[in-house]
């Protein structure tokens, strides 16, 4: 399936959810938000919130400091 993540094109074929994205990327479900096609997805539905071709999925990583 085709999907923009971050704003680059990848074709990812073991994908059905936002949580088995976080996964194939290796990134952690507790330290991130997730938007999908201009949706903020609640981290409870990371599980459950499917994936289909051509979403635009961020990655938003949360980075401390001052």
């Amino acid at each position: 399936m085709e999907l923009t993540v971050n704003g680059e094109s990848v074709h990812l074929t073991d994908v059905k959810t936002v949580g088995d994205l976080l996964d194939h990327f290796g990134v952690s479900h507790q330290t991130i938000a997730v938007v999908a096609n201009g949706t903020i997805v609640a981290r409870d539905a990371f599980e459950h919130y499917a994936i289909h071709p051509k979403d635009a999925i961020d990655i938003i990583r949360f980075v401390g400091g001052g």
